[in-house]
């Protein structure tokens, strides 16, 4: 039996509920296919912070290298400041882990409804590639106020850093605030090389850029060079460019053109809630945060939702998929082809819950997934 240590960290709000029923199927998945999964779970969240004061430790972090992935729930509390929850937890195991992937599949599974008129599972199943760990998510700002100042910039990663100074004026009685994008040539050099080995690993044909390069032309311009420079490798493969705000009318209009998308961070962050809604919402959204060399997350794109916590409410199926890409991540393909199916039929002939129209409680859902995988493998 193959054996996976996997780091679990349910975090707050519905976190606990989703991240149970993934394991929950994992397991009944893993008795089929001959593995099984230990958890080693982590506290980090609002609770724990309000308690402790504590985000993610150094002793916590050098654990969780030891293990072969990270299995996510979701993170946010009211009480708590995002700087806490997403700066100090998300965007530290993205940054410490160096996931410079974020992996969003868009798949529309049959059995879930899209908003979009006339189109099928057979016109929405595209990926995005989004940039994980630079562009205006640096972590390079602040605020400056009036006098003259010079505004202090570095960028730090594990194999590489920057450093940058800007001497501005701010008029008597004014006030700046300022995010700066920074991309380096390997950073994107490396990300948009994963978005064209993913198409050619998957069979596909075509990979799209995305920026905003008439805006910004500094930046993107260099994203461009990057892009085109990765490209000649891959003869095989067609690419093209579209400007962001061109690519969420095309998500729209012609979601089946699409076969890889890769765009810089905050853009890949804002297409891929498009691509959750057009695939029939954030609860059957999965996503992970890839380092194909080192070790991964894997997670729900949905928020923590605090106000239905502890009411068995949510919908456990972005969870469970998040599961299932997680195990084909570690070469569990079978397995997690067998999960997606499962969902699938769940979602044409089982319970919903209230998102997808039904009063489904959580578990029955997982319950029912779980039961599926071992129906369809007896």
């Amino acid at each position: 039996m193959r054996h996976y240590t996997i780091s679990v960290i349910p975090g707050d709000g519905i976190g606990p509920e989703v991240i149970a029923e993934a394991k929950k199927v994992l397991e009944a998945t893993g008795r089929v296919f001959d593995f099984r999964c230990e958890w080693i779970e982590f506290p980090f969240g609002a609770e724990h912070y309000l308690a402790t004061g504590k985000v993610v430790d150094d002793e916590a972090l050098r654990r969780i290298a030891e293990t072969d992935a990270i299995l996510l729930g979701a993170l946010g509390d009211p009480r708590v400041s995002e700087r806490v929850t997403l700066g100090g937890i998300v965007l530290k195991l993205r940054t410490y882990f160096d996931q410079y992937v974020n992996l969003r599949p868009v798949k529309l599974l049959r059995g879930a409804d899209t908003p979009l008129r006339d189109k099928t599972a057979a016109d929405i199943n595209f990926y995005v590639v989004r940039e994980n760990t630079e562009d205006l998510y640096s972590g390079v700002g602040g605020r400056v106020r009036e006098g003259e100042a010079t505004i202090h910039g570095a960028m730090h990663r594990r194999l590489y850093s920057a450093y940058f100074d800007v001497s501005v004026r701010v008029e008597p009685q004014e006030e700046l605030a300022y995010q700066i994008g920074v991309l380096s040539r390997r950073g994107c050099e490396r990300v948009i090389r994963y978005a064209f080995e993913l198409a050619r690993r998957k069979g596909l044909k075509r990979v799209t850029g995305v920026d905003k390069v008439n805006a910004m032309p500094d930046i993107y311009e260099f994203w461009r060079e990057c892009f085109e420079r990765v490209a000649r490798d891959y003869p095989d493969i067609e690419y093209e460019y579209n400007l962001v705000d061109a690519v969420t009318m095309w998500f729209i209009r012609r979601p089946e053109h699409y076969q890889v998308v890769v765009a810089p961070n905050l853009f890949g962050d804002i297409i891929t809630d498009l691509g959750a809604a057009i695939q029939g919402g954030m609860g059957l959204a999965p996503g992970a945060n890839i380092n194909p060399e080192g070790l991964s997350m894997f997670e729900p794109i949905h928020g923590s939702a605090p106000r239905y916590k502890g009411q068995q409410k949510a919908n456990p199926m972005a969870a469970v998929l998040a599961g299932a890409m997680m195990m084909e991540h570690l070469g569990e393909v079978d397995a997690a082809q067998a999960i997606e199916q499962a969902v699938e039929q769940v979602l044409q002939y089982g319970p919903r819950t209230y998102d997808l129209g039904g009063n489904a409680l959580t578990y029955q859902v997982g319950d029912a997934i779980a039961e599926q995988v071992r129906a369809n493998t007896k």
